[in-house]
């Protein structure tokens, strides 16, 4: 019998080709499907997933893989399957409009339309008995009352273009900057802080690397050490948890609990990348070596599992494997009798595991609750014979656990979420001093550069040799950022100067003049009906606030100050809303920080310019840019016209709004000039 097979079987997408062989018609996100909505005059059933989705994988099984299901889907709807990583933009403006009928919103998201792509109803995961019944009922009442169906989606229709400055009442525009108010927003922040277990207190637990990258700086640029402790205390638990792979390296996307304990084991790039950043400059603020191990695990990870072979990074690992969430990393307690007979007395009191499993149906997860040392003192051992012999028994279980079938991989490119990954890469090599993650990063935007970067244009994705999909506001920013590190790391101006093309190309394409911010989706591109502006911090920070924080930091590299300017704007429409619900709004709070103790310039020219440059690199200051050349060079306005000193040898200068200090010759020196705040 031949094997169904509907329009996504074209698509380079893994989520929509896991789709491909539905019973039902899905097609692609696109003008023939849009079409085919208007001329048959049948209402749109948007499906948005990713492949890394546990309840998408369900709700697939029960509903779209069932032939009675499909046969109701396609008699009655044109339906239309959207990986939401592809298509972020489409999947803001449904997930907006679910939020706007007063539904929950998350995925699967199931959003039915009017043939124009108006909503009406939507929901998230249906069981099939539901599903099949809300499929009828939606059905009837398009044939018998598409007039007030119509008339409901015109209305969504309209919230949904409603401008997200006008919903929030921001204007964009300059504002005095105060450090009492930024005191405020930190000190809000830290009192949701889980004493007990760090992070937020909230369950489930997402590690949100904004959070505690703002108040990681903060916290030293004020000296503040109590706050300090709750960062470090933070990435301690999360690190020791079951949220990270103890024997790989990597962490999950959250834990179901509020211990860490339990992960949803899916691994996504975006989470990594951004935390590699903060545990890399954890290390280099304290010096301890459990942020270092993390650092470096994630990344022999990434080298081992990620890679696409061209420099690309794979966009995530699901949560599944054979079917079932979690299976490929945990262990029965007979398994590890098995193995590791004589370690297990030591390695079950690290890990916390019991004969009878400590998580559901009798299996253990890897979860540290008391520090190392603790564990080698009741054993008899010191630190290092203990860590020596932990290393070969993770190895051991890695030998096991790589034999097993591995969780399905998204293999697909993603520019943006390879972009994260490459500025943690970037603070990796800072941390660790390992040149072969300076190479990965480097290698990364070359790949972007060359791959995804088509006449000008930077694209999302890339899979089997092709990039498509023009890149949105959140590519674009991660990339100007990672491009603008890769300058600082490597000195070579060709990054300075593909930052500078990416963002003139988002002034051009993606800035509204009318609000002062950038949409999400380039209006220019494609007709939608809506374009929709990203303004709050979640899990990865909004595009507006990276791209915020782009343009003051491209300006004091290229002395241009129209980048500074709409930076500052663009903070100042955003205080009030920071001041009162910082929470979701801390890589703005970061801006303001930038913005308030002025952010150091600093210029190295001269012989030996990059053993000084890595003086500063080694150690963390936050608020601070940095250039060096070993020779004179006008190849980026913040080196122009520094000399070294008479004999050659580098000079460091240190300078604020443009205008420098009297140049040094070591770094001791150069540090003693930068600010903090008081």
């Amino acid at each position: 019998m031949l094997k169904h097979s509907n329009k996504l079987s074209e698509s380079q997408s893994p989520y929509l080709l896991q789709h491909a062989h539905n019973p039902v018609d899905w097609m692609p996100w696109g003008a023939e499907a849009l079409e085919k909505a208007t001329s048959e005059n049948k209402p749109i059933l948007v499906s948005i997933g990713y492949s890394a989705c546990h309840w998408c994988h369900v709700m697939e099984r029960e509903s779209f893989e069932d032939e009675a299901t499909a046969e109701i889907m396609n008699a009655h709807f044109v339906c239309i399957k959207i990986d939401r990583e592809e298509r972020p933009d489409i999947d803001n403006i449904y997930m907006d409009a679910v939020q706007a009928m007063g539904l929950q919103g998350g995925w699967p998201l199931n959003v039915f339309l009017m043939p124009n792509q108006k909503p009406f109803y939507g929901g998230t995961y249906f069981p099939n008995q539901q599903w099949k019944g809300l499929l009828s009922n939606i059905a009837t009442a398009f044939e018998n009352n598409e007039d007030q169906l119509a008339e409901s989606a015109e209305g969504f229709g309209n919230s949904l273009n409603r401008k997200e400055t006008d919903k929030y009442g921001i204007s964009a525009g300059n504002q005095e900057l105060d450090p009492d108010e930024l005191a405020e927003i930190a000190t809000k922040i830290t009192a949701q802080f889980d004493s007990e277990w760090g992070g937020m207190n909230r369950v489930p637990k997402f590690p949100m690397p904004a959070i505690w990258h703002f108040i990681l700086d903060y916290a030293v640029l004020s000296k503040n050490d109590t706050m300090l402790k709750k960062v470090f205390f933070t990435l301690k638990k999360i690190g020791m948890g079951g949220i990270y792979d103890q024997l790989r390296g990597g962490f999950a996307r959250y834990s179901v609990d509020g211990e860490w304990f339990a992960p949803h084991f899916e691994k996504m790039l975006y989470d990594n990348g951004q935390l590699l950043e903060l545990y890399a400059k954890a290390y280099q603020v304290s010096k301890d070596e459990f942020f270092k191990e993390k650092v470096t695990e994630t990344v022999a990870w990434l080298e081992a599992e990620m890679l696409n072979g061209e420099g690309g990074f794979h966009a995530a690992q699901d949560a599944d494997s054979e079917g079932v969430e979690g299976k490929f990393y945990v262990w029965t307690y007979e398994e590890l009798q098995h193995i590791i007979p004589e370690e297990l007395p030591w390695l079950s009191k690290l890990y916390n595991l019991k004969p009878g499993g400590n998580w559901e149906e009798g299996v253990n997860i890897l979860f540290q609750t008391e520090d190392e040392k603790a564990i080698a003192e009741e054993f008899g051992m010191d630190l290092s014979d203990f860590k020596s012999k932990l290393e070969k028994v993770k190895s051991q279980l890695l030998e096991v656990r790589n034999q097993r079938i591995y969780p399905g991989k998204d293999d697909k490119i993603l520019s943006g979420w390879n972009a994260l990954m490459s500025a943690g890469l970037f603070q990796s090599y800072y941390a660790t001093g390992e040149k072969s993650m300076l190479d990965l990063a480097i290698k990364n935007l070359k790949f972007l550069q060359e791959k995804l970067l088509i006449d000008g244009v930077l694209h999302r994705a890339y899979k089997n040799g092709n990039a498509y999909t023009p890149g949105f506001l959140e590519d674009y920013a991660a990339v100007i950022r990672a491009s603008m590190m890769a300058f600082e790391a490597n000195g070579d101006a060709r990054w300075l100067d593909f930052a500078r093309s990416l963002t003139d190309f988002c002034l051009a394409e993606f800035y509204d003049e009318s609000d002062g911010f950038f949409f999400f989706n380039n209006p220019k591109a494609e007709k939608l009906i809506a374009n929709k502006k990203e303004l709050f911090d979640n899990v990865i920070p909004a595009s507006n606030s990276i791209m915020a924080r782009n343009l003051h930091r491209l300006s004091l590299f290229t002395y241009e100050e129209k980048y500074s300017e709409i930076a500052s704007k663009m903070l100042g429409g955003m205080k009030e809303l920071i001041l009162k619900e910082p929470g979701f709004l801390c890589n703005w709070a970061n801006l303001f920080l930038e913005k308030l103790v002025p952010t150091a310039e600093i210029a190295i020219v001269g012989s030996g310019a990059s053993d000084k440059a890595r003086e500063f690199q080694q150690s963390y200051s936050p608020n601070m840019i940095l250039a060096y050349s070993e020779s004179l060079t006008e190849n980026a306005a913040i080196l122009a016209d520094k000399t070294p000193d008479p004999q050659g040898n580098a000079l460091i200068y240190v300078c604020f709004d443009h205008a420098c200090r009297k140049p040094v010759g070591t770094y001791d020196e150069a540090i003693s000039q930068l600010p903090y705040l008081a």
